[in-house]
C-alpha cells in the first residue's frame, strides 16, 4: 500500500478531514529549516516548461532535473498527471519520474489537476512499489482566486474546484502523499482586474483546511509590487500561517526578484522560481515566465540568507535548457555571471600569454 511511502502514515489513520489536515501539517514541521534559510522550490521542468511549443524529449527533461539537483535545488517539481490533449509537454511524466537518477533528500513533486491525474501517478507508484524511495511522495493541486480565471483554466468555478481538490487531497494523504496548493491570481486577474487579497485569504484557508501542508501564492500576471505582496501576505496570514506559505512570482514587470524580497521581508521562507525564468500562461497574454532561478539565488544570498544551491552549477544549467530550447537566457544575473567568468578567462589567458 502506498500509505507506506511517507513510512507511517496507514489509511487508519485519516479518519477525518481534521486528522488529514493535522497529519500533513506534522509532515510540514519534518522539512522546516533556519530562519535564515530559503528553500527554493524549482518548477521549471514543470511550469516552465509545459507552454513551449517545440516537443522536448524526455532525455532533455531527465537531464534538465539531475542538473537541477545536482546544483543543490531539494525540491524540483518533476512533471504533471494531465491529459496530453491539453498539456502535450507533460505527455512523458510517468517516463521522466522513472527515468530520474534519484538523490536522497530531494523531493520530486507532480502537478495533479483533478482525481484522474491522482489514480495514473498511483498506478505508477503501485507499479513501481519496489523503488526505495519512491518516484514522488508529493502531489501539488491547484485553484485560482479569480472566478474568470478558474473558469478559463479548469472550466469550473472557485467552489467546484475546491469540491474536487478536496476529494484528490483526502485520498492522496490517505496514500501517504504530501499535498501541496497553488493559488493563481492573486494580484490581478487578466479577466478582472485586481485581486481582493481577502478572496485569496479565503481560498488560502480552504486549501490549508483540506489538508496542503504548504500553499504557494502565485503572481499569475507579474503585476505586484512589494507594497502589494506585503499587503497580500498581512491579509492572508490572518488565516493561514506564515509557515505555510510560499510565493510564486512572474517577472513580466520587472518585479519579481523585489517582490521576493519583499515576501521574504515578511516571513515568508519559500520561494518557487524556474531556472532561467523558463514559463508563461496561455490564460495571461503577455505575461512572461516565472522568476529566473539564478536571479533570486543571487538576491537572497547577496541578502545574508541560505539558499544551499550551489551558483555555477545553477548558472551553466539555466545557460544549458536556454540553448536546448533555442531560447533566449531570461536571467539576467546567469547571464552577468557566464560574462563575468569569459572576462575572467580572456582575462588570465592574457595574462598567461605575457
Amino acid at each position: 500500500m502506498l500509505s507506506r511511502v511517507l513510512g507511517a502514515t496507514t489509511r487508519s489513520n485519516f479518519t477525518s478531514k481534521h486528522k488529514l489536515a493535522q497529519a500533513s501539517r506534522r509532515t510540514y514541521a519534518q522539512v522546516t529549516s533556519p530562519p535564515n534559510f530559503v528553500r527554493i522550490v524549482e518548477v521549471g521542468p514543470r511550469d516552465g516548461l509545459q507552454n513551449e511549443k517545440s516537443v522536448i524529449s524526455t532525455e532533455t527533461k531527465i537531464e534538465l532535473i539531475e542538473r537541477l539537483q545536482k546544483a543543490g535545488l531539494s525540491i524540483i517539481e518533476a512533471g504533471s498527471f494531465v491529459s496530453p490533449k491539453w498539456v502535450p509537454q507533460m505527455a512523458g511524466t510517468s517516463e521522466v519520474l522513472t527515468g530520474i537518477q534519484q538523490l536522497p533528500n530531494v523531493r520530486y513533486p507532480v502537478l495533479v489537476p483533478n482525481m484522474k491525474g491522482l489514480e495514473s501517478l498511483l498506478e505508477l507508484l503501485h507499479s513501481s512499489s519496489n523503488r526505495n524511495p519512491p518516484l514522488t511522495n508529493e502531489i501539488a493541486i491547484f485553484t485560482a482566486a479569480s472566478e474568470s480565471f478558474s473558469k478559463a483554466n479548469t472550466n469550473k468555478s472557485i467552489a467546484d474546484s475546491l469540491d474536487t481538490l478536496a476529494k484528490v487531497t483526502e485520498r492522496a494523504l490517505e496514500e501517504g502523499l504530501l499535498v501541496r496548493g497553488y493559488i493563481s491570481v492573486v494580484d490581478t486577474c487578466p479577466f478582472e482586474g485586481r485581486t481582493d487579497p481577502v478572496k485569496v485569504r479565503d481560498v488560502a484557508e480552504k486549501l490549508k483546511e483540506m489538508g496542503c501542508y504548504e500553499i504557494s501564492l502565485g503572481d499569475t500576471v507579474g503585476t505586484a509590487v512589494p507594497a502589494t505582496v506585503t499587503n497580500l501576505i498581512n491579509e492572508v496570514t490572518k488565516r493561514v500561517y506564515i509557515s505555510q506559505l510560499a510565493g510564486h512570482f512572474h517577472d513580466t514587470f520587472g518585479m519579481a526578484t523585489a517582490n521576493v524580497i519583499a515576501a521574504v521581508n515578511s516571513g515568508i521562507r519559500v520561494i518557487d522560481s524556474s531556472v532561467a525564468g523558463l514559463g508563461g500562461c496561455p490564460y495571461s497574454p503577455g505575461a512572461t515566465g516565472n522568476v529566473a532561478t539564478e536571479d533570486i539565488n543571487h538576491a537572497l544570498t547577496g541578502a545574508g540568507f541560505e539558499t544551499g544551491i550551489n551558483t555555477e552549477l545553477l548558472v551553466e544549467t539555466g545557460a544549458w535548457i536556454s540553448s536546448q530550447l533555442s531560447r533566449r537566457n531570461e536571467s539576467r544575473a546567469g547571464v552577468a555571471w557566464l560574462a563575468k567568468r569569459e572576462r575572467e578567462r580572456r582575462k588570465r589567458e592574457g595574462t598567461a600569454k605575457l
